[in-house]
């Protein structure tokens, strides 16, 4: 058994990182400036998006593209249950409601037929989230949408890189918000990215995300720009500092780098569960890119004596940090007493959430740390299989 305690996730740090951010520090420019101007160049170009809006969250960057879209007081916007609260609390910023709809009990993604039984009058538009790095069903949500002209935006917090039939996410929906909290593929601490192809959508976004100020608001302290800049509309401050950015700008260089990493360890955790009865790996749709932002098991309960909180203390004790990604929505004071949906309506998401573990899946993680874990679950499982 492990002496020390394996995290659930470590950033992948190193001197890279470190030099950018010194030499961002010495520069004297802190804020959004030209680092964020790069960084924003260099993510547009990775993922193939026409423009890409560095802002200081995943929930930031949604809020922007909803304002983006003109949702407004009385709207629906349709979200996943089994997401992250961000999800749908950003639609309640704008006085919209979200209607939670379930997931598919292979991939956890959003449920498409069940997505479009929730679509009413009020509908404008979908949130589909991308779980764990697996892509949604995108053809049939962009069908839906086009048949009941809804947007699309795409919560990709967990999807950077991933692709949908040789497409990568990032170009598939209206609006997709990427996240670089410090848990993610790639990190700045915290911060966010928002792609469109659509020019009215980046411009609206780019001015909204810092106090509603005229373009180029940032330039006014430089040789360049001017004292006077012009308020547009009441915006916000969700702009993203020359600081994080010299960090996500060493990140992204390593990104593809990093997705091979946890690739090879994803199938090697598959390969090494694959004859426990008790658990059920991730299942991967056939024509997607997963980018392995998490490895989630399910528990097969009916085939073990003990339920998930107890497994996930026994690795506990044997020194493997996990977490569970997510409590549903529907389960969460707030949205049951708001939303008022009756519970039946999200058996997939309710079983699953009684099931599931987010294992440690990091580039940080040696192949002993590795074994540590498949060893540790192994040993559960079986000493408390029924």
């Amino acid at each position: 058994m492990r002496t020390d305690f394996l995290p659930f996730h470590l950033p992948d740090i190193d001197e890279a990182e470190i030099s950018s951010v010194e030499e961002t520090l010495r520069s004297g420019w802190l804020t959004t400036g030209p680092k964020v101007k790069e960084f924003e160049r260099q993510f547009a170009e990775f993922v193939g998006a026409r423009h890409a809006i560095a802002v200081n969250s995943c929930t930031a960057a949604l809020h922007l593209a909803l304002d983006a879209i003109g949702i407004k007081e009385g709207d629906e916007v349709i979200v996943p249950t089994l997401t992250f609260a961000a999800t749908a609390e950003v639609v309640f910023y704008l006085h919209a409601r979200p209607v939670l709809v379930d997931c598919c009990p292979r991939t956890l993604n959003i449920d498409p037929e069940r997505l479009e039984k929730a679509i009413t009058p009020r509908t404008r538009a979908i949130i589909p989230v991308h779980f764990a790095g697996q892509p949604c069903e995108m053809d049939a949500i962009r069908d839906i949408a086009q048949r009941h002209n809804l947007a699309i935006i795409e919560d990709a917090a967990h999807a950077l890189p991933a692709r949908y039939r040789n497409q990568m996410v990032g170009t598939i929906g209206d609006i997709t918000c990427f996240s670089f909290y410090a848990t993610k593929t790639i990190t700045t601490g915290e911060g966010g990215m928002i792609t469109t192809d659509n020019d009215e959508y980046a411009e609206r976004m780019r001015i909204m995300s810092l106090h509603g100020i005229s373009k180029d608001a940032w330039k006014r302290y430089t040789a360049e720009g001017s004292w006077r800049y012009d308020i547009l509309y009441p915006g916000y401050k969700y702009n993203l500092t020359d600081i994080a950015a010299a960090l996500g700008v060493e990140q992204l260089k390593k990104c593809c780098r990093f997705y091979e990493a946890r690739k090879r360890m994803a199938n090697e955790f598959s390969e090494a569960f694959a004859d426990i009865e008790a658990l059920t790996m991730p299942f991967v749709n056939d024509g997607v890119q997963h980018a392995w932002h998490l490895y989630v098991v399910q528990l097969n309960l009916d085939r073990l004596a003990i339920n998930r909180d107890r497994f996930i203390e026994e690795l506990k004790r044997a020194k493997i940090g996990t977490s569970v990604h997510f409590i549903p929505l529907h389960l969460h004071p707030f949205y049951r007493d708001t939303l008022h949906h009756d519970l039946r309506e999200f058996p997939c998401a309710t079983q699953a959430f009684e099931r599931i573990i987010s294992l440690p899946l990091y580039t940080k993680m040696t192949s002993q740390d590795q074994q540590d874990v498949i060893d540790a679950v192994r040993r559960i499982a079986n000493d408390n299989a029924r």
